[in-house]
C-alpha cells in the first residue's frame, strides 16, 4: 500500500523514534536530579531519603536512593572517584575503604546503612604533598603499575597493619590466640581481597613491611 504524501515511514526512521521514546524518561530524569544539586532518585519513584556521613573527617549530608550503595555516594554524590569501581561485585577489592576504622568493600554496602559512620577514603589518608606512609612506601617499592587497585590495597594495607596491631587473628595462624606477627604469609593470607590484576603483590607486601617496620 502507498503512504499518503508526507508521511513516507522508514524501518531506518522507526528504530530511531523507539530508541529516542526508550531514552528518553532517562535523560529527563538526569536533567531533574542535576537540577535537585546532586540529590539522586530511583526511576521507580522510590523517593531520596537524606543521610549524614563523616566522610575524611568532614560531615557530609547527603539526599541519595536508598538503593545507593556507598561507593555510588562517594564517587557521584561527592565526587571522591579515588575510590574505584571494579567488578561492582565485592570480588576484587578495587572499592575497598575504612569504615570506623575496619576495612570493608563499599560495592557491597548502602550509603543509608552509615548514618554517622566515619569513612576513610584514599583522599583521606594523604595528599600529594604529604603521602600516608602507606603512600610513600608503595611508591618506594612500586607497588603499583596500571594503578587502578592501588587506592583499594593501600587503603586495605592501612587497616591491615591496624588489625595486626590489635592482635586479630588471620587463617594461617597456628594459634589464633597467640599475637600475630607481621609476616610475608601473614600479609598476604590479609591482603588476599585485594586482586591485583597486574601482579604486583611482591612490591606490596614490601611497601606494608616497611611501614611496618619488620622483616618478613
Amino acid at each position: 500500500m502507498s503512504q499518503p504524501s508526507g508521511m513516507a515511514v522508514s524501518r531506518r526512521g522507526v528504530l530511531v523514534g523507539a530508541t529516542g521514546a526508550a531514552f528518553a524518561p532517562g535523560a529527563a530524569q538526569a536533567a531533574a536530579e542535576a537540577a535537585r544539586g546532586g540529590t539522586s532518585q530511583g526511576p521507580a519513584g522510590v523517593p531520596a531519603v537524606p543521610v549524614r556521613i563523616k566522610i575524611n573527617g568532614k560531615d557530609r549530608a547527603l539526599t541519595v536512593d536508598p538503593r545507593t550503595t556507598l561507593l555510588d555516594a562517594l564517587r557521584e554524590n561527592l565526587k571522591l572517584t579515588g575510590t574505584k569501581k571494579g567488578c561492582d561485585h565485592g570480588q576484587c577489592g578495587a572499592c575497598t575503604v575504612i569504615v570506623n576504622g575496619e576495612r570493608i568493600y563499599s560495592c557491597l554496602t548502602l550509603a543509608v546503612m552509615h548514618e554517622g559512620d566515619a569513612v576513610t577514603t584514599i583522599e583521606g589518608l594523604g595528599t600529594p604533598e604529604k603521602l600516608h606512609p602507606m603512600q610513600a612506601a608503595f611508591v618506594k617499592h612500586d607497588g603499583y603499575q596500571c594503578g587502578y587497585c592501588t587506592p583499594g590495597q593501600i587503603c586495605s594495607a592501612v587497616a591491615v597493619l591496624e588489625e595486626i596491631k590489635r592482635g586479630l587473628p588471620s587463617h594461617v595462624q597456628a594459634d589464633v590466640a597467640a599475637k600475630p606477627q607481621v609476616t610475608a604469609e601473614e600479609l598476604r593470607e590479609r591482603m588476599s581481597g585485594n586482586i591485583c590484576r597486574c601482579g604486583a603483590y611482591s612490591n606490596i607486601v614490601d611497601a606494608m613491611t616497611d611501614v611496618a617496620g619488620a622483616k618478613a
